[in-house]
């Protein structure tokens, strides 16, 4: 185990203040698992925080930055940066809102300036809600995409769901269907398969094994259902082979994902949003981590929702924020070491 002044700097956000994010956020800050993997501060507002905590019924011992000082990663309990932008008593609970969703995006920004300022070596964040940034004036239609504004980053860039060691990437993401058919192409086909096997080497996987999904039905049954497998896919999958990569395809989707999950191969890279979401969701809803893929910072976050139902119950559980730590922890050693 790397002594914890060689561990990556996690800076660790509470996501959507209306959610559940506070509170399960407080269990894996009191849990401390988080010690194993990285050096972690919280960045946030400490109302927030101490909301989550009475809801989860857990006690947190904190030492407070102060503002522009240096961060005592040796501190007791773990180091806070309380940014005072967000009064959970004037957010009201358990439902969209805009000011939470302005909120969480400048916490997003303030964690991505110490990231570019060379004080974070990755980000992870608690459950956020798309609609509430987008109407608290974050214009975009993921947070993804957010975050490559920010960096100012050119390229190709892609959210990635990492599931009991599986990991699940997409041609298309948050498009209409529609729109989706049109961006497939043998240029995006190739980037989403250079990146999944660049990030899985990245997290430790020698030689990832890439399944890659057809589009059609059966995929295409030789022609019958359209011939987009026959014509684009398999030729861009074989070209891509052929440069060392592992991958093969196109396979049906209907059954693809069980093969994955049975063990035959480490990640599939689906056509389209759903195709892929579906049977990781299925598969492990409350386990998934989402991975933003391809930027100058790794950021993790759990891949379910803020759960507006379950709010305040004291029932949400930290599983896949606890993983996202550890992944983050796991990604940000690598690329320290390369």
């Amino acid at each position: 185990m790397a002594a914890m002044q060689d561990k990556p700097r996690l800076g660790f956000l509470f996501g959507d203040c209306t959610g559940i994010g506070p509170e399960i956020a407080a269990k894996v800050l009191a849990e401390g698992g988080w010690r194993d993997h990285v050096r972690l501060v919280a960045i946030g507002d400490r109302r927030v925080l101490e909301q989550g905590a009475r809801d989860a019924g857990v006690q947190l011992r904190w030492t407070q930055v102060p503002e522009g000082g240096e961060i005592d990663w040796q501190a007791s309990g773990f180091p806070l940066i309380d940014l005072g932008n967000a009064d959970p008593a004037a957010l009201g609970r358990g439902q969209m809102s805009a000011e939470s969703g302005r909120i969480t995006g400048e916490t997003l920004a303030h964690a991505i300036t110490m990231a570019q300022a060379g004080k974070l070596d990755a980000i992870t964040f608690a459950p956020l809600n798309k609609a509430a940034m987008f109407a608290g004036g974050w214009r975009f239609p993921d947070e993804h995409k957010m975050f490559a504004h920010l960096l100012k980053h050119q390229g190709y860039f892609s959210e990635m769901n990492v599931l009991d060691g599986q990991w699940m990437s997409r041609v298309t993401s948050h498009v209409s269907l529609r729109e989706a058919l049109d961006l497939i192409d043998a240029r995006a086909i190739t980037d989403a398969v250079e990146l999944v096997d660049r990030m899985m080497k990245s997290a430790g996987i020698a030689k990832p094994r890439i399944a890659v999904a057809a589009l059609n039905p059966h995929a295409g049954e030789n022609g019958l259902f359209g011939r987009d497998e026959i014509e684009l896919i398999r030729p861009t999958v074989e070209r891509i082979a052929a440069t060392g990569i592992a991958c093969t395809g196109p396979y049906p989707s209907d059954t693809v994902y069980i093969r994955a999950f049975a063990g035959e191969f480490d990640s599939v890279v689906a056509m389209y949003h759903d195709q892929g979401q579906i049977a990781t969701k299925l598969k492990g809803f409350s386990r998934g981590v989402t991975v933003t893929a391809g930027l100058d910072v790794i950021f993790t976050t759990p891949a379910h929702g803020t759960a507006f139902d379950i709010v305040g119950k004291g029932v949400a559980t930290p599983g896949a924020l606890n993983t996202a730590v550890e992944l983050a922890g796991r990604l940000a050693a690598a690329r320290l070491a390369a």
